[in-house]
């Protein structure tokens, strides 16, 4: 049965030691400076209240392990999805997020510089998906048929939805698509003016437990579009080797985090419209002990890729086609082989 309160301090400093033990050892690495001479910020996605991230940024954990390479961390406001954050990162206010493949593949159409340097393999499939209001009547896949449904576009939400309604045999046309980003879909899906939602994550969780009728999953429509951690391609072409420390810093937290979930919960508030409680800390918790580590991309995540951009560009989302070359950063290439060493395979 899990425990709604946070974790006893020991448990937490046991779960975080290697993390630890690694930032300890990052003043051996070589550092790159700066051409001002001051340290270059690193303008991460702000990560709430939950997650390796928000751990992370309590602990200060990234700013102890980027400080030999002259680097430290800022972090960002932003609004859930990816894909409302690309004029942040056109403008260079943001240079690293989590994503999946979908809104990357929106983004590298619409010629925003960024780049995927890991893949997670699939985990918490069921925390994303379609839901219908109850006044909509709707109560599967093929229901959506005439119907509004709010997705954002060229992300997540849209893949979802086209990748449900391709495996129902509901031709895409037969719906109406409602391009919206999370913040204004959640409005918009509470007061009725759209059918249903294909939506992700916090949001997707707070619409469902409000009364919204699940009526598909990543996990039952056999999804492919897989977490990734993005960066901004300049940050990568002037300084790999910061991106290198922050996805091995990343990959102890994620490992931390899949050890001791409980821990990664109600990071800053344990109260409040932030704090999770009851079913829903329980379910987060779940998920946290799911936890993949994220890691260099293979081969075999191209094929992943391709299943989300052929969707995309039969559907017309996209107007060109994206390859694993356009979409995959090279990191590897750039790397000592300490450096390369440093970073795990997966897990």
């Amino acid at each position: 049965m899990f425990r709604t309160r946070r974790p006893h301090g020991w448990r937490l400093a046991l779960a975080l030691a290697p993390v630890v033990a690694l930032v300890a050892a990052c003043g051996s690495g070589s550092a790159t400076e700066s051409g001002t001479g001051s340290p270059l910020v690193l303008k991460v996605a702000d990560p709430g209240n939950a997650g390796p991230l928000a751990v992370a940024k309590r602990d200060g954990t990234f700013d102890k392990a980027l400080a030999p390479l002259g680097a430290k961390v800022e972090w960002v406001n932003t609004t859930p999805g990816f894909s409302s954050m690309l004029k942040l990162f056109n403008t260079r206010q943001l240079d690293v997020s989590g994503a999946a493949f979908s809104p990357v593949v929106g983004a590298l159409s619409k010629d925003v510089a960024v780049r995927i340097v890991a893949v997670q393999d699939p985990a918490g499939k069921d925390q994303s998906g379609i839901i219908a209001t109850k006044e909509s009547g709707i109560h599967s896949v093929a229901g959506l048929a005439g119907k509004r449904v709010a997705v954002n576009p060229a992300g997540k939400g849209e893949y979802i939805l086209l990748k449900a309604l391709a495996q129902a045999g509901v031709p895409a046309d037969q719906v109406t698509r409602v391009p919206l980003q999370q913040k204004d879909a959640a409005s918009a899906f509470a007061t009725g003016k759209v059918d249903a939602w294909a939506s992700f994550l916090v949001p997707y969780q707070e619409a469902k437990a409000n009364g919204g009728v699940e009526i598909a999953t990543e996990q039952s429509i056999g999804s492919k579009d897989n977490t990734v951690v993005v960066f901004r391609t300049e940050i990568l072409d002037k300084r790999p080797e910061i991106a290198a420390k922050y996805l091995e810093v990343l990959q102890g937290l994620t490992v931390a985090q899949h050890d001791n979930p409980s821990a990664f919960e109600n990071v800053f508030e344990q109260t409040g419209p932030r704090a999770l409680t009851g079913a829903r800390l329980a379910d987060a918790i779940r998920v946290d002990s799911e936890a993949t580590v994220p890691r260099l991309p293979l081969d075999s995540d191209a094929a992943d890729l391709a299943d989300v951009v052929d969707l995309f560009a039969g559907n017309g989302v996209i107007s060109r086609k994206i390859t694993a070359a356009d979409i995959f950063y090279d990191l590897k290439a750039k790397l000592t082989p300490d450096q390369l060493a440093a970073l795990k395979t997966g897990r």
